[in-house]
């Protein structure tokens, strides 16, 4: 058997959401050894390999977790989702209170013995839009209920997004909509929706009172800083006049990979501003090759979801897909000045340790789905 037979039968499934993701994958390794050459020798002189190595270790450690999630029959994450909820809780009240402080705010935990600091929003996410996927296919005859409804779905996403806000309020507003969508196409009774839209209005109202008191736990000042600026200001603070810059200078074709000038000017080139750079090494071209990916992929998702003969596994992909597009989009949209700064990653593309890790094994769990769909054919 050739070698391009025996990987074809081994990655079953969606193989254009496979290419996907090593497309993806490639735009990062690139980009990111790029962008890293301003932080490199801030840290160890101008050791660039170092980054490449660290990142393309992460990149691979994470489409070995794709591959092992892929591997795994989708439905052991409905069985695991209510305790990955309830483990979630915990975690993310001990992040608030002694978690790491890195850059102002309180988004990790580091583990012991081994000093490697962990994102808990990005597993609580993963966990909640599993659990939502569960209890929404296991109550379609009777979601319209508010037994149903409140106390299954609505109390969860409070209290996970209110645990999430405090450090870190795009990813909890992001989580949130995502909730909200997969209650929409779920059918859960517009009343529930509404309800759970003005509750989350009174948490954040709440959370902004309590940010008053204690700003060292509830970042209020970020969140009015940076809203006043994207409104104040229509030219844009210091980081997104040199993300115009940086995709101003890529024109159509771009300055080729490594060519970046800006990387040298922007805060954080390789995460939350990667796009730019991506836009400025590879042209208009390339910044609309990863949003094609992207929607693509979206349309992929929107395939399975419609193909699925199960109801959690349809949930699944949607709630994940919608995520990661939202997430993407979101990231973009700052890169060009369409949102305020968030510190939203690319999923996949921007450096990271644990963003890309969950991101990786939210395509392996769409991927698991895929193949059982394949399988059925």
């Amino acid at each position: 058997m050739s070698l391009g037979a025996r990987i074809s039968a081994e990655l079953r499934g969606d193989r254009a959401i496979w290419a996907i993701v090593l497309v993806l994958a490639l735009f990062s390794i690139l980009t990111v050894y790029s962008s890293t050459g301003t932080l490199a020798y801030r840290v160890n002189g101008g050791n660039t390999e170092s980054f490449l190595f660290k990142h393309g270790l992460i990149i691979a450690g994470g489409l070995l977790l794709t591959y092992m999630s892929y591997l795994m029959h989708y439905m052991r994450f409905n069985r695991w989702a209510p305790y990955l909820v309830l483990f979630s809780i915990p975690m993310l009240t001990y992040t608030i209170f002694f978690g790491a402080d890195i850059n102002d705010a309180r988004r990790w935990i580091e583990l012991p013995l081994i000093g490697i600091t962990f994102q808990t929003s990005d597993f609580a996410k993963l966990a909640l839009i599993t659990y939502i996927a569960r209890v929404i296919s296991s109550r379609q005859d009777y979601i319209k209920d508010f037994g149903s409804s409140f106390v299954p779905i609505i109390v969860p996403v409070l209290v996970i997004c209110g645990l999430i806000a405090p450090a870190d309020l795009s990813s909890a507003i992001l989580l949130f909509v995502t909730s909200l969508t997969m209650m929409f196409i779920g059918r859960v009774h517009m009343k529930y929706i509404l309800l759970l839209l003005f509750l989350g209005v009174v948490v954040f109202s709440f959370l902004v009172t309590i940010g008053r008191f204690f700003p060292d736990f509830v970042r209020v000042d970020t969140w009015t800083s940076r809203m006043s600026e994207f409104v104040d200001n229509p030219e844009g603070g210091y980081q997104i006049q040199q993300a115009k810059i940086a995709i101003a200078n890529g024109n159509i074709f771009g300055l080729g990979p490594g060519n970046s000038i800006q990387r040298n000017f922007l805060p954080s080139p390789y995460s939350d501003f990667i796009y730019a750079i991506i836009c400025e090494e590879y042209g208009l071209l390339g910044g609309f090759a990863i949003i094609f990916l992207y929607l693509f992929l979206f349309f992929r998702a929107t395939r399975l979801i419609t193909k699925s003969p199960k109801a959690f596994g349809a949930m699944l992909v949607m709630g994940l897909s919608v995520s990661l597009i939202l997430q993407a989009f979101t990231n973009i949209a700052v890169s060009l000045h369409l949102l305020p700064v968030t510190g939203i990653t690319l999923p996949l593309v921007s450096m990271g340790g644990t963003s890309v890790l969950f991101t990786c094994i939210s395509f392996g769990m769409i991927l698991s789905v895929s193949k059982y769909i394949e399988s059925l054919q």
